[in-house]
């Protein structure tokens, strides 16, 4: 049955091919189009424990007529793993599948980037289709390719670039998000507002989380602008040699937040938000930022009820040691994500352990900035 609700496609258009992006309200009783994604006999839903109560019904019936095996993961940052990367392609093994099959993700950004990295490594890769079902998801970790497991070094050492072959977002999914997994979601939406400033900025200061949640028009066209954003970026610099790095805004001390703390504290995006928080803090700390900017973010943040400072129990020595970790690091110097201004962001290899330590002193509660 095909969703009466119209969609919008964002085209990522890479060399040799490209992929689409759909977003809309009911695309998941689309069974045309879920079928069309899929090309061989063989297909492997990989979903969690969370998710498959909710969808993996519909979607596996949709695939009726073909081999269809299921992987259910635990659900959490925690078990972002080889453990699950191993059940993952126990279950290709099991099934007998073969370089034709597709792995269907059917989840948030944690079952996507297993499910993408086992893809990637079947056989030296096979298809995999990204139907995710949470706000961060559908804005940011379905799109691009990027795949990752984590390491007891730190976050997503293990990993490999492997583009997907369709990316379904569904916002019907997203009203069984909790007001907590939601809010998460927002952080990566406020990184693409900085990115680009401009009218996007303007349009979030004047927007609150329970109107978000409960307009499903707004939201289809809040995910289309940040794939439409991130799609762009991803056509320019596939492998993140250069421009794509600037994506990386707000995630170095966010992914040291989510291994100091063993990834079960913080969701991913309630990191990055006090990783924005601090990268505006740092960049006014090196003359760039106006302070009234860092002021604006720090709202921006506290509307959207994400946190922006770091909890005084957490010890600088550990976050630092994590950050030296930092799968970014080259020539061995952390690189971060510094803002001139929302809209004029750049990366920079030119920042001193003093500078940013006295960044993370600052940004902690119960302490000035």
């Amino acid at each position: 049955m095909a969703s009466s609700n119209p969609s919008r496609e964002v085209r990522v258009k890479l060399p040799g091919g490209g992929y689409p992006v759909w977003i809309g309200e009911g695309l998941l009783e689309d069974a045309l189009r879920l079928s069309g994604t899929v090309r061989g006999a063989q297909i492997l839903i990989v979903t969690n424990t969370t998710v498959a109560p909710l969808y993996l019904e519909p979607v596996r019936g949709t695939f009726s007529d073909r081999q269809c095996d299921v992987v259910v993961l635990e659900d959490g940052e925690q078990f972002k793993n080889r453990n699950s990367l191993a059940k993952v392609h126990d279950a290709l093994a099991a099934g007998r599948h073969h370089r034709d099959t597709t792995v269907v993700a059917l989840g948030g950004g944690v079952v996507g980037d297993i499910a993408g990295f086992a893809a990637s490594t079947w056989l030296r890769g096979v298809a995999v289709v990204q139907i995710p079902t949470t706000l961060l998801a559908q804005v940011d970790a379905s799109i691009g390719g990027k795949t990752a497991i984590n390491h007891a070094g730190g976050k997503n050492l293990l990993g490999t670039f492997h583009q997907p072959a369709a990316v379904i977002c569904d916002v019907a999914t997203l009203k069984t998000l909790s007001t907590r997994e939601f809010r998460a979601g927002l952080a990566e939406v406020v990184k693409y507002a900085l990115l680009t400033g401009g009218q996007m900025l303007d349009r979030l200061s004047g927007c609150t989380v329970s109107e978000l949640m409960a307009d499903p028009k707004r939201l289809s066209e809040l995910v289309a602008e940040c794939c439409s954003i991130k799609a762009g970026i991803v056509e320019r610099d596939a492998t993140e040699q250069g421009e794509r790095a600037l994506l990386n805004l707000g995630h170095t001390i966010g992914h040291a937040l989510e291994a100091c703390t063993g990834y079960t504290r913080y969701l991913h995006g309630e990191a990055v938000a006090t990783g924005l928080y601090c990268a505006a803090l740092l960049s006014e700390r090196e003359g760039l930022l106006a302070p009234s900017e860092v002021l604006r973010v720090e709202r921006l943040l506290s509307q959207f009820g994400l946190p922006s400072r770091i909890p005084a129990d957490i010890a600088h020595d550990a976050l630092m040691n994590q950050l030296y970790q930092d799968k970014k690091i080259i020539n061995n110097c952390l690189r971060f994500v510094l803002m001139h201004h929302p809209g004029n962001c750049f990366v920079s290899a030119d920042i001193s352990e003093k500078a940013l330590r006295a960044v993370l002193a600052a940004a902690t509660e119960g302490e000035n900035s």
